[in-house]
C-alpha cells in the first residue's frame, strides 16, 4: 500500500489507530480506564489493543473515576504519557477535583516546576437514547477552566489526528468525541498523521450567514447549509474544533465576511459555550452584525429516553435553518 492510499474508516477505528499509533511510537504511553482491555472499550475504541499491548498499557481500572483519573494525573506527573479514558462525559463529574483541582492547576502552583503532559478522553452527546446520566453536552463547563485544553472532533481526520499533538502538549487535554459518531465512515490517507489543536475550521464556505458548531453538532449545521442553499442562502459552517482556549480571530472573520451568526450547541441555553462565543461576536463584532446573534440548543431539560422525545430536546436542522430564514428576512 503507497503511503498515499485512501482507506476506509470509521470514527471508532480512527481513533483507535491513533491509541495503537501512540503506544507504538513512544513507550510512556499507556491507556487506562473502565473496560479498555479485555471488553475493548465501551464504545468498541480500544478493541484489540489489550491483545497487541498487554495489560501493563491496557490497563483496565476499577470503577472510580477521582481514582483512575488521579491515577492518570500522577503517572504525567512521573514522566509518563496516560491517556485516560473516562466513558462519558457525564462521569467526569466524579473527577472533576482531580481535573479542576489537580490537572489544571499544579503546573501553575509549583511555579511551572511540573508539567501535565494527560490526555482525557470521554464520550459526550445524546442522540443514542441512553437517558439522561449518560447524554448531556458537558463541555462548556470545562470550557470555563483555565489550564485545560478542550478538544472535539468532528471529523475522521481529527479524531485521527488530534491525540498525538495532545499527547505532545505539556498540560492536560480533554478530548470529547460525540457518541452518534462513533460509525461515521469515510476515507482517510494510510498515513494520515497529527493535526493542528488550535485553530478552528471552515467546512463549508459561504456569504450570508455563519454557522458556528462542533462536535455532533457539526453534522445538523452541514445539513442545514445545505438546505439553505436551495433557497439562495450560502451558508459558512465554521467547526470550532478546540473549544478551550477558542480560536476567535476564525469566528470574527466568519462573522465580519457573513454579518450573521447562529451558533449550534448541544449544550443547555444557559451558560452554554454558545453563551460565551455569542458574547465574544458582540464584544469583538458588533458593528459587523446585520442582526443579533441567534443560538439553537438543546431544551433545558434532563434528556429524555424515548427517541422522539430525544430528538425534540436536541438542537435540529430544521431549527436552524428557521432562524437563518428569519434573520435573513426569508421567512416571509
Amino acid at each position: 500500500m503507497s503511503a498515499s492510499a485512501m482507506v476506509t474508516v470509521t470514527y471508532r477505528e480512527a481513533i483507535r489507530a491513533a491509541i495503537r499509533e501512540a503506544l507504538v511510537a513512544d513507550e510512556r504511553v499507556f491507556l487506562m480506564g473502565e473496560d479498555v482491555g479485555a471488553y475493548g472499550g465501551c464504545f468498541g475504541v480500544s478493541k484489540g489493543l489489550l491483545d497487541e499491548f498487554g495489560p501493563e498499557r491496557i490497563r483496565d481500572a476499577p470503577l472510580s473515576e477521582s481514582a483512575f483519573v488521579g491515577a492518570g494525573i500522577g503517572a504525567a506527573m512521573g514522566g509518563m504519557r496516560p491517556i485516560v479514558e473516562v466513558m462519558t462525559v457525564n462521569f467526569c463529574l466524579l473527577a472533576l477535583d482531580q481535573i479542576i483541582d489537580n490537572a489544571a492547576t499544579i503546573t501553575h502552583m509549583s511555579g511551572g516546576q511540573f508539567a501535565i503532559p494527560l490526555v482525557i478522553r470521554m464520550t459526550t452527546g445524546a442522540g443514542r437514547q441512553v437517558a439522561a446520566q449518560h447524554s448531556h453536552s458537558l463541555e462548556g463547563w470545562l470550557a470555563h477552566i483555565p489550564g485545560l485544553k478542550l478538544l472535539a472532533p468532528a471529523t475522521l481526520k481529527d479524531a485521527r489526528g488530534m491525540l498525538a499533538p495532545a499527547l505532545a502538549d505539556p498540560n492536560p487535554v480533554l478530548i470529547f468525541e460525540h457518541g452518534s459518531l462513533y460509525n461515521m465512515e469515510g476515507e482517510l490517507p494510510a498515513d494520515a498523521g497529527g493535526c493542528d489543536i488550535e485553530r478552528a475550521a471552515i467546512r463549508r464556505p459561504g456569504t450570508h450567514v455563519t454557522l458556528v458548531a462542533y462536535g455532533g453538532t457539526l453534522a445538523t449545521a452541514l445539513v442545514a447549509a445545505e438546505e439553505l442553499a436551495a433557497d439562495g442562502i450560502e451558508a459558512e459552517v465554521l467547526d470550532l474544533r478546540v473549544l478551550r482556549p477558542l480560536d476567535d480571530s476564525a469566528v470574527i472573520e466568519s462573522v465580519t465576511r457573513t454579518h450573521r451568526a447562529v451558533i449550534v450547541d448541544e449544550g443547555w441555553r444557559s451558560g452554554s459555550l454558545a453563551a460565551e462565543v455569542s458574547a465574544r461576536i458582540m464584544e469583538q463584532a458588533f458593528y459587523e452584525l446585520d442582526a443579533p446573534v441567534a443560538r439553537v440548543c438543546s431544551a433545558e431539560v434532563p434528556m429524555p429516553y424515548p427517541h422522539h422525545l430525544e430528538q425534540a430536546a436536541l438542537p435540529q436542522a430544521g431549527t436552524v435553518v428557521a432562524e437563518v430564514r428569519r434573520m435573513t428576512g426569508a421567512d416571509g
